[in-house]
């Protein structure tokens, strides 16, 4: 599922983005840029979820590639089948839900041999993997267990898979990782509770999916606006309006934006959430900065009335 924490940081990474070439990106275009951003994120959780099928079917290939060498061992005509026949990756590639999306999309990780192969030597030479084919007795919800401890520990924060997201698309960053490879944890917890939907849709409603265009339009328009609001409070503070770090100055034109024109959202979430962005994404005295500042602009306006939610 695609969040509003998503959709802030893509929306600011467009914005800089737009300012910066502004001269020959018009605004239609970078809302359609922000659109496809979006989309591929979701592509990525449904591929993070298609992943563990790829690896079962590579495991899969490997032993019975075994059972045809010229001496085979006892252990590669006997192998143990536990993980090939894991339940939840059965259960995933019997979802039509999932398995439509990634048919229509063409998903898959076999066009990389080499990095499927490196990671799941990774994953079977890990302490989770070894202890769940160890077990005496496996059932559903052991297997999802295993799953749910191998992504968490061994493929999410794989920086080879980092990597290699970020050479499959433009638009997979680390922060898609983060936030997709959660909902993918989330989603193995709700198929083992047996959930009648336990794949994500993009986005939770109707809201959530006009969120991102919505924020990015107003923006754009109350750039100037918010400029001056900001360049007063940096002049209050007799520091130099012209030195503010462009991230910095978008972070908080973004984030005032969202106070002044979305009133389901609580002034502090969305403080919160601008603030984390600049210490992330801007210089490292940033947050303390932007956290200042839009703290004396937010208590302006509510002096003014023009902010009344909480």
């Amino acid at each position: 599922m695609i969040n509003r924490i998503l959709i802030r940081t893509k929306v600011v990474q467009m914005l800089y983005s737009y300012q910066l070439t502004k001269t020959d990106k018009t605004i239609t275009k970078a809302k359609k840029e922000l659109q496809a951003s979006l989309d591929k994120s979701y592509e990525l959780y449904n591929s993070l979820l298609q992943l563990m099928i790829d690896l079962t079917d590579l495991q899969d290939r490997e032993l019975d590639d075994a059972k045809h060498k010229f001496l085979p061992s006892n252990e590669d005509l006997n192998p143990n089948m536990r993980f090939v026949e894991n339940q939840l990756v059965e259960w995933l590639r019997n979802s039509k839900k999932l398995q439509d999306f990634v048919n229509d999309n063409n998903i898959t990780w076999r066009d990389d041999e080499l990095f499927l192969r490196l990671l799941l030597f990774k994953v079977t030479g890990s302490e989770e993997y070894k202890t769940y084919m160890a077990m005496e007795k496996t059932d559903f919800a052991s297997d999802c267990e295993v799953w749910l401890q191998i992504m968490k520990k061994v493929i999410l924060p794989d920086d080879d898979l980092l990597e290699h997201i970020e050479n499959m698309s433009v638009y997979w960053s680390v922060d898609d990782l983060d936030i997709m490879g959660q909902f993918v944890l989330k989603t193995i917890r709700r198929i083992e509770a047996g959930d009648k939907e336990p794949i994500s849709p993009k986005y939770k409603d109707d809201e959530d999916s006009e969120f991102g265009e919505k924020l990015f339009s107003l923006a754009v328009q109350e750039r100037a606006e918010n400029d001056e609001l900001i360049n007063k409070y940096v002049r209050s503070e007799r520091w130099d309006s012209g030195r503010i770090a462009l991230m910095d100055r978008i972070i908080m034109c973004t984030a005032l934006t969202e106070i002044k024109n979305f009133p389901s959202i609580p002034v502090n979430v969305t403080m919160n959430e601008y603030i984390e962005l600049a210490k992330n994404f801007s210089t490292p005295h940033s947050g303390q900065f932007v956290n200042g500042i839009l703290n004396a602009v937010v208590k302006s306006l509510r002096e003014q009335g023009k902010i009344v939610k909480q």
